[in-house]
Order: structure tokens, then C-alpha cells, then sequence
């Protein structure tokens, strides 16, 4: 699956251009340990009216911890370390470092992505829900999962979702 194939990552990069959501994810990320890219799946099942409960969440978060683990998280500590720079390189070489592992680190979201949409496709896991509905029990089944989260930032989260597909 090629990026212009891929549905769900054309649905989170139109979501990620939203004003408020990449601070919304990213506070849920370095806060709470929200996996970006599963968060996403939740509310793009939901536009496809598609409502799962926490135990298919814990099995597509289960499916995807290791790469996660291995090589999505590795990659954001590894650009985030570069930022500023490390001596003994010059900032400007560790710039160019970081540049390139951001690249890196986007091109594994998107093959996380495209992995989640092929082995969990909207019209086999789930059942079927108005797509308002789907992303209120989506976000309960994902936080059900993982424990507590910041409720504010996530439904700031689903507000940014409704208004960004008329849910």
C-alpha cells in the first residue's frame, strides 16, 4: 500500500492540520503514553461508523507494540535527543541528523498506519455506529485500555474531530 492508497493515513494527515491537534497529541503522547497512531485509528474507525470495545483495542494495541517499541519510539527519543545538538558535533550537523530521523521516524508512522488499515480493515472488526457515537465509545475503549488520561485534552480531541468531519 502506497501513501496515496492509504485512506487512513490521508484521514490523519487532514486531521494533523487542525490549529489545536498536534499539541492535543502531543501533550497525550509525552503525558499519558497515547500511542498517536492507535488514537487515529480509533477516530478514523469512528468516521467509517465503525465502534470497538477496549478487548480489540488491547489486540490491535498488542499487535503493534513491537514495532512501536523497536522502531517508532527509538526514532522519536533518537530526533528529540539531536534537538539543540550533542557535542562533540557542530549543531548545524546534528540539525541535518535530526532532519533525516524525522523523515525516518514519519515514514514508520505511516507503515504502522498502513499495517493497522490492512490487518484491522473497518468492515472487519467492530460494529457497526453513527460515526458521533463510534468516536465517544472509541476514545472510552482506548482510555479503558491504557488507564487514565487527560479527559480535557482528549475530548478537545474528539471536538477537533467532530468539527473536522461534521460528526
Amino acid at each position: 500500500m502506497h501513501e496515496a492508497e492509504s485512506a487512513f493515513w490521508q484521514f490523519s494527515l487532514r486531521f494533523y492540520r487542525r490549529a489545536e491537534v498536534p499539541a492535543l497529541c502531543l501533550q497525550l503522547q509525552d503525558e499519558h503514553g497515547i500511542d498517536v497512531n492507535l488514537l487515529f485509528f480509533m477516530c478514523f474507525l469512528a468516521i467509517n461508523g465503525r465502534r470497538v470495545a477496549a478487548d480489540e483495542v488491547r489486540r490491535i494495541d498488542h499487535r503493534n507494540s513491537e514495532w512501536r517499541g523497536n522502531v517508532v519510539q527509538p526514532l522519536r527519543a533518537i530526533r528529540r535527543a539531536l534537538k539543540g545538538g550533542i557535542a562533540p558535533v557542530d549543531g548545524e550537523a546534528a540539525e541535518a541528523l535530526r532532519s533525516a530521523i524525522k523523515r525516518d521516524e514519519l515514514q514508520a508512522e505511516r507503515l504502522q498506519q498502513e499495517a493497522l488499515e490492512r490487518e484491522f480493515s473497518c468492515g472487519a472488526i467492530g460494529q457497526s455506529a453513527t460515526p458521533r457515537d463510534a468516536a465517544a465509545a472509541n476514545f472510552a475503549a482506548y482510555r479503558a485500555v491504557i488507564g487514565k488520561w487527560d479527559d480535557k485534552a482528549a475530548n478537545a480531541l474528539l471536538t477537533a474531530l467532530a468539527a473536522e468531519f461534521s460528526l
